[in-house]
């Protein structure tokens, strides 16, 4: 227990220093902005020079006072812990982040790198950024909208607001900085190990584990199948493997039954024993 939490600890804190730096050495320098909670953040360093950490750390702790009842408690200690990190090194790096780059779509490419790594690595923590999450949440509550089109929604405005504090072309890269972390928090939450997961329908079954049991050394799950439109009985086999197995698979499938009715899915979390572990 005690070495899960230091290992937490470490993700929030890491990923709250990288987090700081995109903003203060890519970001503020190069006049971009962010969305969410963030973007207004910035905005306001913009228009009156008010500290990003404490009016981050300001709209965070209202926010989260008002949505605190839409966390689980571990989850809202974790969230408390990341957002007073986030503020605390945004706090710290304000006056040595120096403008590495002129160039502002090598600066949107980094400012969201590093943005969206130090948040994945929050998020892996069990942690969360505050701020969007919970607007989100009371947009699906009092309204009725999904959390993802509620986020989405409130990025699109507060980078549409920004444009009349950066101006246009300054906002359109902002819209980058924004789709480069969302993607880098998607690749570091999920990591490297992607799985996929195959259903293998098959006339012969039997012959078709075997291959892949002594091809792959894995263990497959045997489903109980009945088709529709024939009526007859059917195996179904279940696995799942690293996406970069998937070619072998198939020719092992191919060469054990050319015929195999084979789907493969994306696997965006496994949890139990004997699968990675949830983070």
């Amino acid at each position: 227990m005690m070495k899960r939490l230091l290992k937490d600890m470490l993700l929030i804190f890491t990923g709250s220093l990288i987090f700081a730096l995109g903003v203060n050495y890519f970001t503020i320098p190069n006049t971009l902005s962010e969305g969410g909670i963030l973007g207004i953040t910035i905005v306001t360093y913009y228009l009156f020079h008010w500290s990003p950490g404490l009016v981050n750390f300001i709209l965070n702790a209202v926010l989260i006072g008002v949505g605190y009842k839409f966390f689980e408690k571990r989850t809202f200690i974790y969230t408390l812990i990341s957002v007073a990190a986030c503020s605390f090194f945004l706090f710290l790096t304000e006056d040595v982040g120096k403008q590495i780059t002129e160039d502002t779509l090598l600066a949107s490419v980094f400012a969201g790198l590093l943005a969206g790594v130090g948040l994945g690595l929050i998020f892996r923590s069990g942690g969360t950024s505050g701020g969007s999450s919970i607007l989100a949440q009371l947009a699906n509550q009092y309204f009725g909208l999904s959390i993802a089109k509620a986020m989405l929604m409130i990025d699109v405005a507060v980078v549409a607001g920004s444009v009349f504090v950066i101006g246009l072309e300054k906002a359109m890269y902002t819209l980058l900085v924004v789709y480069i972390g969302s993607k880098a928090i998607d690749f570091i939450v999920e990591g490297l190990d992607e799985r996929v997961a195959v259903l293998i329908i098959s006339n012969n079954p039997e012959q078709v584990l075997n291959a892949i049991t002594k091809k792959m050394s894995r263990g497959l799950t045997v489903l109980d199948g009945h088709g529709g439109y024939t009526g007859h009985d059917k195996k179904v086999l279940y696995i799942v493997i690293n996406k970069q197995e998937v070619v072998q698979l198939k020719r092992i499938i191919r060469d054990a039954d050319d015929h195999a009715y084979v789907t493969v899915h994306n696997v965006h979390e496994m949890i139990g024993k004997g699968y990675k572990a949830a983070v």
